[in-house]
């Protein structure tokens, strides 16, 4: 978790950044005059507590959308460190180049061997560019089917971290495959023979989300969002501007409670008061806990009807109506 200091604030997030900025300035004057002001510490750290908590309970789906982007918010590759020991990363997908945006290894959850894939965003500016801002060329999303076909060989499970704005959209992409490597994905995951599960950990963005969005289960952290455009997007395409951004973000229903309740994702995981970006430990607690109890109960499943449940599950997502003829 970032320090107070480094700490980055969203705008609906001020009333917080006050708080944190009286706090800063009485560990100053404490530290100065030698007065101890633990007590007027601990009640605006109290009140911190308590804005984080009215401003979750009343959270917009823009609101939403902007904390799933947050620059302090953990990335695939925090969760991974946090809840799992002993992570080997293996690179390349054995043809053109290892892309940094997808990353992937295994590691033990809870003594067992899984096999861990996400896309993964920079934690800076340089950084960002190397990880191609978390959107995988084809060689990513190849890389990530050579990985869930080597957990399948030695029967260990798969859990996926989605965190992308989409897969990269640039010519030498489509050159390559961009969306055959997408749809490949989608139709070998369907019929992996071992427990899947794919977590929404921030952004959930069209075929870049879905190249590694198929599974038994498919959960949703709390503050994040899935569906087939960004808002932005959304906007220019209908308005021709991004100023209608909140409103596309509100008519997609893209948030972790609209894709539970239209059955598209199987489970929201709670994250801390405020956001996932306060408490790395306790988000990964909380997504670890979720993540062990499911696979317990995914195993004592048979493989072949895992498979069948899969595709069903699939299947027979949407709605529709069928016109008479």
């Amino acid at each position: 978790m970032p320090e107070n200091k480094n700490r980055q604030f969203l705008e609906f997030e001020k009333p917080i950044k006050d708080l944190f900025d009286e706090i800063e300035k009485l560990k100053q004057t404490a530290e100065k005059t030698k007065v101890d002001m633990s007590e007027p510490i601990a009640n605006l750290e109290a009140q911190v507590l308590e804005r984080r908590n009215e401003i979750t309970k009343n959270l917009t789906s823009w609101q939403k959308v902007q904390l799933s982007r947050h620059p302090d918010r953990p990335y695939t590759l925090k969760y991974i460190d946090k809840m799992t020991d002993n992570f080997v990363e293996l690179h390349g997908d054995r043809n053109v180049k290892d892309d940094k945006a997808m990353v992937g290894g295994f590691a033990q959850l809870d003594g067992e061997t899984v096999m861990f894939i996400g896309q993964q965003k920079g934690i800076n500016t340089k950084m960002r560019q190397l990880r191609n801002f978390g959107m995988a060329n084809p060689e990513g999303y190849r890389k990530a089917l050579r990985l869930m076909r080597l957990a399948e060989k030695f029967n260990k499970p798969i859990v996926t971290l989605i965190d992308t704005p989409g897969a990269y959209p640039g010519l030498e992409a489509e050159e390559r495959g961009q969306g055959e490597a997408i749809a490949r994905n989608i139709y070998e995951m369907m019929r992996l023979k071992v427990p899947v599960i794919c977590v929404v950990i921030g952004e959930g963005a069209s075929g870049g989300a879905l190249g590694i969005g198929v599974g038994d289960r498919v959960f949703m952290l709390e503050n994040t969002w899935y569906t087939v455009i960004s808002p932005e997007s959304c906007s220019s395409i209908l308005w021709r501007s991004w100023e209608m951004k909140e409103k596309a973000a509100e008519e997609l229903k893209l948030t972790s409670d609209h894709m539970h309740k239209f059955g598209l994702v199987d489970k929201v995981v709670p994250e801390p008061i405020g956001g996932a970006h306060w408490d790395y430990n306790e988000a990964a607690q909380y997504l670890k806990k979720a993540l062990i109890e499911t696979l317990k109960e995914l195993k004592q499943v048979p493989a072949e009807e895992r498979v069948r449940q899969r595709i069903e599950k699939f299947s027979k997502m949407g709605f529709w109506d069928e016109v008479p003829v």
